[in-house]
């Protein structure tokens, strides 16, 4: 659509990658998204917002290689 984005998105994804978190927003920050908020804290927890072109956002969580959290 070629309108700005007006509203909450109506579909909102969250990605759990097949690789480290970090890579991942890395790859696709690489490819054009951009960072709407960064979630992500130092002990390993935490998620990042970002958007694609058009303005939809999703989420990056931790990837299934990722180390644990630190307590």
């Amino acid at each position: 659509m070629p309108e700005p984005k007006t509203t909450k998105n109506r579909l909102h994804l969250c990605l759990r990658p097949d690789i480290p978190r970090d890579e991942e927003v890395q790859r696709l920050l690489g490819i054009g998204a951009e960072t709407v908020a960064d979630r992500r804290d130092p002990d390993g927890t935490g998620w990042a917002v970002l958007a694609d072109p058009e303005g939809n956002e999703f989420c990056v969580l931790r990837g299934a290689h990722d180390t644990p959290p630190r307590l």
